[in-house]
C-alpha cells in the first residue's frame, strides 16, 4: 500500500519527463515503488539475462520474455510514446499498461510500476487532468482473476485478447470515475 501511495504522490511530478523520456520515468517509478531500496542492484533498471521475477500475481502461465526481447519492446514502447499516436488516450493507457505486465521488465513490482504510468498516460493525454479518477481501484473491484485473464488476452498478441484487455482497462477507469464522483458528491453534502 506504501509503495502505491509513493508511486501516486510521484507520477505527477514526472509528466513533463515522460513527454521526453517514459524509460527514465520507468526507472524513477521502479525505484520510487521500492522505497529506495540500497544495495539491491536491480532497482531502477530492466532486469538482465537470467535474473528472476518476483510478481506474485503474475502466475507462471505467462510467458516472461528474455531480457533482450523486454530491451527492444521497451525501446519500440518509448518510440512509440514520443512519436505520438492518433488512439484514443484510454487504449493507449492500457497498451502501455498491458506492455509492462507482459515484459516485467524489472525483477519486482511491476505491476505497481505499469499502473503508475497509466495513470501518467491518462493525465498526459487530458482524460484525467486533475489525477482524480483512481483506476486502481476499478481494478481491485473486478478482482485479480478477471485482471490475469485479461492480461492473457493482452499477451496473447491477437485483436480479440487486445480487445479484451483494453476493455477491462476501461471499465476499471470507469469504476475508478464512479469513485471519484461518489466521494464528490458525499463532500458537498458534508457526509465526508
Amino acid at each position: 500500500m506504501g509503495a502505491a501511495l509513493r508511486l501516486t504522490a510521484e507520477a505527477g511530478q514526472l509528466l513533463s519527463i515522460w513527454r521526453q523520456s517514459p524509460l527514465r520515468v520507468l526507472a524513477r517509478l521502479h525505484l520510487v515503488a521500492a522505497g529506495g531500496a540500497e544495495g539491491d542492484e536491480g532497482i531502477g533498471r530492466p532486469r538482465q539475462s537470467g535474473e528472476p521475477v518476483d510478481e506474485p500475481l503474475i502466475g507462471s502461465d505467462l510467458p516472461l520474455p528474455d531480457a533482450d526481447e523486454v530491451a527492444g519492446r521497451l525501446d519500440g514502447l518509448a518510440r512509440l510514446l514520443l512519436a505520438g499516436s492518433e488512439a484514443p488516450a484510454l487504449v493507449t493507457a492500457a497498451v502501455v499498461h498491458g506492455e509492462l505486465l507482459a515484459l516485467r521488465p524489472f525483477v519486482s513490482r511491476n505491476g505497481l510500476v505499469a499502473r503508475a504510468a497509466e495513470r501518467i498516460v491518462l493525465v498526459g493525454s487530458g482524460l484525467d487532468p486533475k489525477s482524480i479518477c483512481p483506476a486502481e481501484v476499478g481494478y481491485a473491484e473486478l478482482g485479480a482473476a478477471p485482471y490475469m485473464a485479461a492480461l492473457e488476452g493482452y499477451a496473447s498478441g491477437t485483436p480479440e485478447g487486445m480487445a479484451v484487455w483494453i476493455a477491462h482497462c476501461g471499465r476499471a477507469v470507469e469504476l475508478g470515475v464512479r469513485e471519484s464522483t461518489a466521494v464528490c458528491e458525499a463532500l458537498q453534502r458534508g457526509a465526508a
